[in-house]
């Protein structure tokens, strides 16, 4: 489809003049003014209750409701006046879970009657060590212990300095998130609020620079010194750091829920004690319960408790993940400094946090509980069958790929039609309607199975719509849903009104994925949450707006619709309005992928803008030059600073990742962050994970082994090899039919190429963007074949040899002799 026969409308079109070429180059400007103008607009808050009250129907998923439907509170959350004389005092039990949490436990049981979410301890690797979670509380980013088994923490020494600092500083220099270890520590000193640290894992999280403790006690032994030191350190110190030990799975091959349940009962004896020192010390402070790290067997979510006197119930956020009870690790430093008011004393830009606050309901307890419950058993579902969606995903594909670029050229077609003719039989005396019954037949299956596999992507996230993950076994449930809702889509797509036009079948797939994602965007990405193609809660990535993989669906899904609303425009000649409507909607894109407030991806415009710009120019028919591509670049890279700028104005704790990272870039933190992209896409392109391996060489297949034999006979005066499925129609000739169609696959080339350099999923991108274009193409080429005239068709069916037939020729008559009469000579 790379070739394509001149419209014959657009042909007699004079080429667009200067002032075309202007006017158009001044729309583009004026689109990006109105961007930047949305963007200085505050982030709406889709589905927030009046008081910023998290989601009644977030609570009702947890007694069967449909968590997928749910609209996101608030991310903000409420707010809390700082009290600077009130205490504030954080227990860490590493590896504790909400399933932990019961009426059985009735010391941390108490402690989650309040503001509570789930914590995400995911640090620099898949699961993360208890030293892992007290190093995200020092410094407030990423930051681990170094590669091997989960170290034994220690008290700190003597002289005050925590064993194995050196280690902690060493694992940080190698690592490319530029983790300042000591920090919470420096700003306690420098700000001079008293901090005293009880156990290890409590002296790591206050240590300085340095690696030092200024005031530590030793983990006590028994439940009366428990109570005692705890009420000391609240007598002398505004902040109290508790590491009240582990729950951490069974050293040996076989983990006993006994000796579980052991390690959790010791943990609700040690917190028992502290809140009795809490009660003896006579103060009231803010308590934080955290669960720090992995226990061991895996990543997990972890227990954030926050209570208190002037606390209410509530789910705890943030403005990390903007999701309703999620925080990060790395968010628990900025909630102590900001409940110790204290958040200035560290540097700006040198953390990832924001704040945890809280989304006030009207649930009991034990309902906010079992939503965090529910959240926990959809993140450890989806976990072990992601690599098998990919794999299944990866491999429809190259079946397709393999099927139309070997399969249905003519000799393969040939072999399989005499095996099925000595297998079943034709009726004799209707030889042509079984030739045309086959061609269509063909045409009509390839169509279904390309639109079935190109509508896959958008219902895995459908299918979180529906509560799969509470189903035996959750791979079922998701198969289940998942084909449910690819059959109503390519149902629809080929009953529609627009079942008849060329682009019209995959156009439907396509619209859909787009206004999928979009809505899901605009409302929170709540369906992107634990869905096989959407965010991973367990990683702790981006919660909220575009990730990478909706960036490549939403890209050339919009690209598609694109064409097809362009595609009729062009063919009437009016290339200049063509081009207008593809730039606004080439804008309309851009904001709703890169504004802050919706899908906050940095990456998506310097991708996205250049495609649509370059579509628009040869959708106005207006050459495409160096100088036009360099300009369309240099808007687009305009733009995308833009809106970091423009987020970066809004106050630090209401940034995305957008303005942090103009923050980071102010900050000197550009090359970092550059080679940590860098970094990780080499680790996607050469590490070793079948995923990716695999979807590099389903690239590698659809680029250099199968797209040539199609592109020969793209090429062929006669359909080359696909003349039996074309009717002898050279396939150039669905160019002049789809004249934006060749343009708007260059526009996704460019859109996926440009997302593959600028994005940190490197090669995924342009996988996935494969995996539901050339479907979508086949499909509509199908649609394009089976509109044709079969005036040709027994022709292109015949085998060599055979004598010529043909399809519409009358029976023969016989032939009647008329006597006429001679002249004759005159007598």
């Amino acid at each position: 489809m790379t070739s394509s026969t001149p419209n014959p409308a657009a042909a007699t079109t004079r080429a667009p003049s200067a002032r075309t070429v202007a006017r158009l180059w001044r729309a583009l400007v004026v689109a990006l003014s109105a961007v930047v103008l949305l963007m200085l607009t505050p982030p709406s808050v889709a589905g927030a209750t009046p008081d910023g009250a998290a989601s009644p129907s977030r609570v009702a998923a947890a007694s069967g409701g449909v968590t997928g439907a749910v609209e996101p509170s608030l991310a903000g959350g409420q707010p809390r006046d700082v009290d600077p004389d009130r205490p504030v005092v954080v227990i860490g039990v590493a590896g504790l879970a909400w399933a932990d949490v019961t009426p059985m436990t009735p010391a941390l049981w108490s402690l989650s009657q309040d503001s509570v979410g789930s914590l995400v301890v995911r640090s620099v690797r898949t699961s993360s060590c208890p030293a892992d979670g007290w190093l995200a509380i020092s410094a407030g980013t990423r930051a681990a212990d170094t590669s091997g088994p989960c170290r034994d923490l220690l008290e700190p020494d003597p002289d005050g300095s925590v064993p194995g600092w050196a280690d902690y500083q060493a694992a940080a220099a190698e690592e490319n998130f530029d983790a300042r270890l000591g920090l919470l520590g420096d700003a306690t000193v420098g700000t001079q609020t008293p901090a005293t640290s009880i156990g290890p894992g409590a002296a790591i999280a206050l240590a300085d620079a340095a690696g030092q403790t200024a005031d530590h006690m030793r983990r006590p032994t028994g439940a009366q010194e428990w109570t005692v030191q705890t009420t000391i350190a609240l007598e002398r110190s505004r902040l109290v750091v508790i590491d009240a030990g582990e729950v951490q799975d069974a050293p040996g091959p076989v983990t006993t829920q006994q000796y579980h349940d052991n390690q959790v009962q010791v943990a609700d004896e040690h917190v028992a004690a502290i809140i009795q020192g809490i009660r003896d010390s006579g103060t009231d402070p803010v308590i934080v319960l955290s669960g720090i790290s992995d226990s061991g067997s895996g990543p997990g979510l972890r227990v954030l408790a926050i209570s208190g006197a002037d606390q209410e119930p509530a789910l705890l956020t943030s403005s990390s993940t903007r999701q309703d009870g999620y925080v990060l690790a790395t968010d628990q430093q900025a909630t102590i400094t900001g409940l110790l008011g204290i958040t200035a004393a560290i540097p700006s830009g040198v953390t990832i946090g924001a704040p945890a606050r809280a989304l006030p309901d009207s649930s009991t307890a034990a309902q906010r509980i079992e939503v965090l419950l529910d959240d926990e058993l959809h993140a450890q579902a989806v976990r072990p069958l992601v690599a098998s969606y990919y794999l299944i995903l990866v491999i429809l594909n190259l079946a397709l790929f393999a099927a139309v670029a070997l399969g249905l050229k003519r000799p393969a077609a040939t072999r399989i039609r005499a095996f099925l003719a000595r297998r079943f039989p034709r009726r004799r005396g209707r030889p042509d309607e079984n030739l045309v019954v086959a061609r269509s037949g063909v045409l009509r299956l390839l169509r279904v199975v390309a639109l079935s596999i190109g509508a896959l992507p958008v219902s895995s996230f459908l299918a979180n719509l529906l509560p799969w993950w509470r189903s035996t076994p959750p791979a079922l449930g998701l198969a289940v849903i998942t084909l449910g809702w690819v059959a109503l889509i390519v149902a629809i797509a080929l009953v529609g009104p627009w079942r008849r036009r060329v682009l019209g079948p995959a156009t439907w797939v396509a619209a859909v994925t787009a206004g999928v994602l979009t809505v899901d965007v605009v409302t929170g990405a709540t369906l992107q949450i634990s869905a096989v193609m959407g965010v991973p809660t367990l990683v702790a990535g981006r919660f909220y707006g575009m990730n990478n993989t909706s960036f490549s669906l939403f890209t050339v899904s919009t690209l598609l619709v694109t064409v097809a609303i362009a595609n009729p425009l062009v063919r009437a000649g009016r290339r200049k309005l063509a081009g207008v409507i593809v730039l606004a909607i080439g804008v309309f894109a851009a904001a709703i992928d890169g504004a802050p407030g919706i899908g906050a991806d940095f990456g998506g415009p310097p991708a996205l803008l250049p495609a649509y710009g370059l579509l628009a120019l040869m959708a106005a028919g207006i050459r495409l030059t160096w100088k036009r591509v360099l300009g369309v670049l240099a808007v687009a890279a305009a733009a995308t600073i833009g809106l970091a700028f423009i987020d970066w104005l809004r106050p630090a704790d209401d940034r995305t990742h957008l303005g942090r990272f103009f923050q980071t870039v102010l900050d000197g933190g550009l090359w970092p962050v550059i080679a940590r992209k860098l970094d990780q896409n080499i680790t996607i392109l050469f590490g070793n994970r079948p995923l990716t391996i695999l979807a590099i060489c389903g690239v590698l297949t659809v680029v250099f082994v199968l797209a040539r034999p199609i592109r020969g006979a793209i090429t062929s005066p006669g359909g080359g090899g696909y003349d039996w499925l074309s009717a002898g129609t050279p396939i150039s000739r669905m160019g002049r039919d789809a004249p934006m169609l060749p343009p708007g696959i260059i526009a996704i080339g460019v859109a996926l190429g440009l997302g593959l350099v600028v994005n940190d999923s490197g090669i995924a991108i342009p996988a996935i963007g494969v995996s539901v274009t050339v479907p979508l193409l086949l499909a509509a080429c199908a649609t394009w074949m089976l509109a044709l005239e079969p005036a040709d068709l027994i022709r292109a069916n015949q085998e060599p040899g055979e004598p010529v037939r043909t399809a519409a020729a009358p029976p023969a008559q016989p032939v009647r002799r008329v006597r006429v009469p001679r002249r004759g000579r005159p007598g």
